[in-house]
């Protein structure tokens, strides 16, 4: 029967980090003690070393994923074979630019596309509005069901998807968020 019944996450990166950190906070107390400076920022560069240093060492391999672990994975030697892409919900590795889900480059989601169509619409049209209001208010003669541009025309549904995104054009000014117009 093994002495140890559980996974106490002692890993290499772990035992490093804490080693180096060790050292720089006992330059740091000692820096506060003595009132000097120059120990002080040495202690705070060897913690920040130590720092750094644990990140790398989890980052190629030696340290552990967070959350429980298969038995094979608790000596202090396995390396981990996951590290290279990334730990589901491991700060670290999120920092690191390690798993995080990528999309192709240009790819914009469907329901986005529409509402930005919306938008685009809506500000055409209110522009149009505006535009045949101002050559009434100079006195120039407007045409009774007088034509709004195509381009200006909001597409079947797309108010719908405006809304949803959380913008609505409100003037000829531009568009105001959800939020804003309801108040909260």
């Amino acid at each position: 029967m093994s002495a140890h019944q559980y996974d106490e996450g002692h890993t290499v990166a772990g035992w490093t980090g804490f080693g180096i950190a060790s050292l720089g906070t006992t330059v740091l107390g000692l820096g506060l003690c003595l009132v000097s400076a120059p120990l002080l920022a040495a202690g705070i560069t060897i913690d920040v070393v130590a720092l750094l240093t644990t990140w790398a060492l989890h980052l190629t391999g030696w340290g552990k994923p967070p959350g429980r672990r298969s038995r094979e994975q608790w000596g202090m030697r396995v390396r981990d074979t996951g590290a290279r892409s990334g730990h589901p919900g491991c700060v670290g590795c999120r920092l690191a630019g390690r798993g995080v889900r990528r999309t192709a480059v240009g790819t914009v989601p469907a329901k986005s596309l529409v509402a930005a169509k919306a938008l685009v619409a809506a500000k055409a049209l209110v522009a149009a509005k505006s535009s045949v209001a101002a050559k009434a208010s100079e006195g120039a003669k407007v045409p009774e069901g007088a034509k709004v541009p195509e381009e200006a025309k909001v597409p079947e549904g797309a108010e719908h998807a405006a809304a949803a995104s959380g913008v609505m054009p409100v003037s000829a000014g531009g568009a105001q968020p959800a939020a804003a117009r309801s108040g909260g």
